[in-house]
């Protein structure tokens, strides 16, 4: 029996691959992997599938909990780890942590356990059963329980034997399985497609027509609207975050800069063989090798005294900094450094004053203090700074007259907006009554196409999927479309339809299009019925835990 990758994984699963299958279809690799996707079941099926009534094993904690059947953390490891290693085949060394997290392999993984699970509770309802022959037939076809193209017995339970199955738990698994793959095959072979469905795709995919059509923008309508002072207030009130002038902070700092003098300072040779291990990065030649110590060691103990130095620089004003805090008082602080301070206007965070431009570590730590607050140390290139918020002035709403020019030609634009969608649907009904006197342009004769391309109106895949199925029955759609910044109104003018003789030779290959989407859809829909219904609780740190 052949497994369809989607009756073997769940639709969350299995759809996502779906789209990249697609667009490498024709690979060798894509070939491949439908076959791992088979094989990879059989070897691990018994970890993902329990015993008992209450369904999986709890031996390490629950994954999650389906009414009253739990899934085991063990089951979920299993299905993520096959999971990701299907993926890893089909993307190789592409599949990176940020990859991963895009596809959400996590959450797929425990999708695909509670499905199967609310699967196998539906089966009955759905009068599916599996026998102990479908069973017996289903094994049997295995290529790793085959030789030579038959099914060989001996090497059958020598395999269970090595993974440690059992017979009669691996043959359990299989029947859950196949009930499971059974039930999905069930609902989606219910899933038809009338030969007038055929016939109006056929049409949709062959036709031209032509439309009348009129459009509105709000660019061409701003002009002509005039807001008030009360739109204007309400529009500075609702949208306070966007026109609030930014938090601003005046400080008074000091720097220590670094030594770049090390007199007096004493290094033992342990202390420069210590830093020489730990920086050896800085010391490679051009072999990409390590130079020897003996060789560079004047260099390595200039560069240990400066770190020695820095350090003892840092450990200083922190110190300073510490007995002092509690007083507020820079000018003591730097009067107990021998440095002097410096002081700056109000400035925001995004720009602030020229002396302490690029100082991005500094100016955040600032911004964190209150006013009368002491900071620091903080350590950059330059050296270590201490500061003081000397004044802090929060953010505020300015008065109107501030930004009215502003605030006007958004409420303008906002207004012209509504306007231009208001004549738009106006538009609309009048032409599914008549013309309405409207002053009308045609589009030139245009077929159905996949980027939803309407000659003289633009893209819209909404849009194009509505105006072909317009007749001369009912001519026009209900509402209007955006496309792009304007909003069009539209009716049909003419359609040239295809010869009826063609649908004859195209009804299979439509169908034969068609009838797999739909059962897609089918199979989700009928999912998403049984989710609803069930009670459902996910162990949350499955999904919040990092590939």
């Amino acid at each position: 029996m052949y497994y369809y990758p989607f009756q073997i994984y769940g639709e969350k699963e299995f759809f996502p691959m779906l789209d990249l299958m697609r667009k490498k279809k024709e690979t060798f690799l894509i070939k491949a992997i439908f076959i791992v996707i088979v094989l990879s079941f059989i070897g691990t099926i018994f970890l993902v599938w329990g015993k008992g009534e209450e369904g999986f094993s709890r031996s390490s904690g629950y994954a999650a909990k389906v009414d009253r059947t739990v899934i085991s953390y063990e089951s979920y490891q299993n299905s993520y780890q096959r999971l990701r290693d299907i993926y890893q085949q089909v993307f190789g060394p592409g599949l990176t942590p940020e990859v991963e997290k895009e596809l959400n392999l996590r959450q797929q993984a425990i999708d695909r356990l509670i499905d199967n699970v609310l699967i196998q509770k539906a089966a009955k309802g759905l009068g599916v059963t599996v026998s102990k022959d479908e069973v017996a037939a289903a094994i049997a076809v295995m290529p790793a329980f085959q030789q030579n193209g038959a099914f060989d017995y001996a090497l059958y339970q020598q395999t269970l034997r090595t993974n440690r199955i059992t017979a009669n738990d691996f043959e359990e698994s299989q029947k859950r399985d196949l009930l499971i793959s059974k039930a999905r095959t069930a609902v989606m072979n219910k899933t038809t497609i009338s030969d007038d469905e055929l016939l109006k795709q056929y049409h949709r995919e062959n036709d031209k027509i032509e439309l009348s059509y009129v459009s509105f923008s709000a660019a061409e309508l701003a002009a002509g609207v005039k807001p008030t002072d009360a739109d204007l207030e309400d529009h500075l009130k609702k949208n306070a975050e966007r026109f609030k002038t930014p938090e601003k902070i005046a400080l008074t700092w000091l720097l220590l800069p670094h030594a770049t003098r090390t007199e007096g300072i004493a290094l033992a040779d342990d202390e420069v063989e210590s830093f020489y291990r730990k920086n050896l990065d800085r010391y490679l030649g051009k072999d990409n090798n390590a130079i020897p110590l003996e060789q560079i060691r004047d260099r390595v103990k200039t560069d240990a005294l400066r770190q020695k130095a820095a350090k003892q620089l840092y450990e200083k004003a922190a110190d300073t900094l510490f007995q002092n805090i509690k007083s507020g008082d820079i000018a003591l602080v730097a009067s107990k450094l021998g440095a002097r301070t410096e002081q700056t206007a109000l400035f925001t965070a995004a720009a602030p004053p020229a002396a302490l431009a690029g100082e991005a570590t500094l100016i955040k730590k600032a911004f964190e203090l209150k006013q009368g607050e002491l900071g620091g140390p903080v350590e950059t290139a330059k050296g270590v700074y201490i500061f003081k918020v000397s004044e802090k002035k929060a953010a505020e709403l300015p008065p109107l007259a501030q930004v009215r020019g502003t605030v006007e030609q958004q409420v303008r634009l906002a207004k012209a907006e509504e306007l231009a969608r208001q004549k738009a649907a106006e538009a609309q009904k009048a032409l599914a009554s008549g013309d309405g006197g409207l002053k009308l342009s045609s589009t030139p004769a245009f077929g159905y196409n996949g980027q939803g391309t309407i000659p003289g109106i633009g893209s819209s895949k909404p849009m194009l999927e509505k105006v072909f199925d317009l007749t001369t029955a009912v001519p026009a759609p209900t509402e209007p479309f955006l496309v792009g910044n304007r909003w069009y109104a539209a009716r049909l003018k003419q359609r040239i339809a295809a010869p009826a003789d063609g649908f004859a030779s195209r009804k299979e290959e439509i169908k034969a299009r068609l009838l797999p989407v739909r059962q897609e859809t089918a199979l989700r829909d009928w999912l998403k019925e049984l989710r609803a219904k069930a009670k459902i609780e996910i162990n949350p740190a499955l999904t919040s835990a990092t590939p």
